[in-house]
């Protein structure tokens, strides 16, 4: 890959396994120096073990829905480098699946905690790197549920349109300090985790796991999964010096979903 990300400095909440993983991984390869936090040890085994690890790899436990381990996180990154370049706010979390009135309220609770509060500590000890660094970008994933409804899964839509607004509001607010903030809304990501998605579904439907695959890959007009590397090299190219005019936007990776049910 072209070295496009040559010097920068990323850090990437959730960035041991799935999507963090993978956009991880790209960043690495264009050549940026890449801070990853998890919370799952088995994942952060693995990276340590990634051949970049001693030099262009800084790996972290860290628990993202917790104030105070996000700040631990950032003094040790701060021993490391005074500035940022690009924040990644990718945690997140499925959510519970069912009809609202089914769903329990700490169920509710905890998905926003992971999926919207995290970004705010994380996104809250970054500005001032980032400020330092004279600009740069913030990266929020949300999701096709950030953009439409999504039936059985109310606590995930309500997290990450609320994503969406905060990436319009911070934009608006950075923009004067040349750092620019977007959103990326996944589609159907081939994954460990659509696969816990598929199986609660299916149990509440009780249909057929295949079933509840091919309508997963049937929302997007071009039939297709979306795979993990994908938002790995859109995230690459937002954080490039080539998105330079890029701010406020709400990017779909998705196949062009047009249904979320």
């Amino acid at each position: 890959m072209l070295k496009t990300l040559n010097n920068k400095k990323i850090v990437i909440s959730a960035g041991a396994s799935g999507i963090g993983w993978a956009t991880a991984k790209v960043c690495l390869a264009k050549g940026a120096t890449v801070f990853i936090c998890d919370i799952e040890k088995k994942y952060l085994t693995r990276a340590k073990k990634h051949p970049l690890n001693n030099k262009k790899l800084f790996v972290y436990e860290c628990d993202a829905a917790n104030e105070d381990a996000v700040t631990e996180l950032f003094k040790h990154i701060s021993k490391k480098t005074k500035k940022l370049d690009c924040l990644i706010n990718n945690v997140g979390i499925a959510g519970p699946t069912g009809t609202i009135e089914n769903l329990k309220s700490e169920d509710w609770e905890k998905t926003l905690k992971v999926n919207v509060i995290s970004h705010f500590y994380f996104t809250k000890l970054a500005i001032p790197m980032i400020k330092r660094n004279k600009g740069g970008s913030i990266i929020n994933l949300s999701s096709g549920a950030g953009i439409m409804g999504f039936p059985l899964r109310s606590p995930y839509a309500a997290s990450k349109w609320a994503i969406v607004g905060v990436t319009k509001t911070l934009a608006m607010e950075l923009g004067k300090f040349k750092i620019r903030v977007n959103a990326i809304c996944p589609g159907t990501i081939k994954g460990d985790r659509m696969v816990r998605v598929v199986r609660d579904k299916s149990k509440f439907l009780k249909v057929s796991k295949k079933q509840i695959e091919k309508e997963f890959i049937s929302m997007a007009s071009m039939n297709c999964w979306i795979y993990e590397e994908d938002i790995g090299l859109t995230c690459s190219f937002l954080i490039s010096d080539e998105a330079a005019r890029i701010s406020g936007q709400v990017i779909g990776v998705d196949g062009n979903a047009i249904r979320l049910d």
